[in-house]
């Protein structure tokens, strides 16, 4: 085999591990998901991903149904193989045990329990190790997760439903519903894959909303996710003896602190918090676009007009041209009569050079 034919034939398997790992993307936090693939002579003998923290991870699951057949086999792994004693036993060590003589890997892990010591452990045991194989696919998979592990940081998704004149809510606070049914059943999606809901007082006030997850189009049993974590800015202590939907969780946190750079660490480093999901009104959507706190802006756009007396999208507060904030287009989809949008910040690079 040519070595473009093996690079065509590990992108091939390293696909379908990705597509493993996709299964357990709304249950696994705060693990990271992971998909295996093991090939021995052209034939698929095992495949598995990691369902849940505190159950195996995909290695092994991928082991299990290989059995013998993973001698002289390779692996495909969307992420580094564990090389520590967690809750689970090494992978690395499992992959080593079963006689597996190649390994294929989409990235390294950057927690600092592993960062490297799982590619060195199979190569210690005279595994043959090719790292990078589809390492862009996977990396979307856990982009929280990642990040945190290198940054100790949270990946901020800001999600704005919005009219086609950018606006959110009538003056009296009214916004139920700007966009349709199809738009907020794929908002579902975006808070199972969230650790924590960011919203503010006034959206609770104004809404009384619940910000959990209920649908039951996930493709999993919605028991098995996950509730995300609410956390409510609160600076002037407004909710304070109030009866409202989000109060009645006990994990509900409500932050009466001004610095969310530092509530962003705190979610990361005292509750496992990777992924965070902004719903809010246009204050706190602004003040997250202001501190440069946003890594993905979440635009829903309905095909309908508010006029000037309605509330903006974000409150910013800009007095020249040059302060303003650019995002790049990645994605527009239609779902169902609106418009999804997906953005990312603007490199600086290309504003200053512009």
């Amino acid at each position: 085999m040519t070595a473009n034919e093996q690079t065509a034939t590990d992108n091939y398997y390293m696909m379908l591990a990705i597509e493993e790992a996709k299964k357990g993307i709304y249950r696994t936090r705060p693990n990271p998901a992971v998909g295996c693939v093991i090939v021995n002579n052209g034939l698929i003998v095992g495949a598995g991903f990691h369902p849940k923290a505190g159950e195996p991870h995909a290695e092994v699951f991928a082991l299990r149904q290989a059995k013998q057949s993973a001698k002289g086999a390779t692996a495909y792994v969307t992420l580094e193989p564990c090389s520590h004693t967690g809750k689970t036993p090494p992978c690395a060590r499992a992959l080593i045990e079963s006689g597996i003589s190649r390994v294929v890997i989409a990235g390294l892990d950057p927690n600092p329990q592993v960062a490297g010591r799982g590619v060195t452990m199979l190569k210690e045991a005279g595994i043959a190790v090719t790292v990078g194989i589809g390492s862009s696919q996977a990396e979307q998979l856990n982009l929280g997760f990642l990040k945190a592990m290198r940054t100790q940081m949270p990946y901020v998704r800001l999600k704005i439903a919005t009219s086609l004149d950018g606006r959110t809510a009538m003056a009296s606070g009214e916004s139920k519903w700007i966009t349709g049914p199809a738009a907020r059943e794929d908002v579902q999606k975006l808070r199972a894959l969230s650790g924590a809901i960011i919203t503010g007082s006034q959206t609770v006030i104004d809404d009384n909303p619940s910000l959990n997850v209920r649908s039951t189009q996930l493709g999993v049993d919605v028991e098995q996710v996950p509730q995300p974590k609410v956390v409510v800015l609160d600076r002037r202590g407004r909710l304070q003896g109030a009866d409202y939907q989000v109060l009645q969780r006990q994990d509900t946190l409500i932050w009466s602190q001004s610095d969310l750079t530092q509530l962003l660490q705190t979610l990361v480093s005292e509750y496992q918090i990777y992924d965070v999901l902004v719903e809010a009104g246009s204050e706190v959507a602004g003040s997250f676009v202001e501190a440069g706190r946003v890594d993905e802006l979440v635009v829903y756009q309905a095909p309908c007009v508010l006029g000037d007396k309605a509330k903006p999208m974000l409150t910013i507060a800009m007095d020249h041209l040059a302060a303003q904030r650019r995002f790049d287009l990645l994605s527009a989809t239609p779902i169902g009569e609106d418009l999804k949008l997906i953005y990312r910040p603007y490199s600086e690079r290309l504003l200053t050079n512009k």
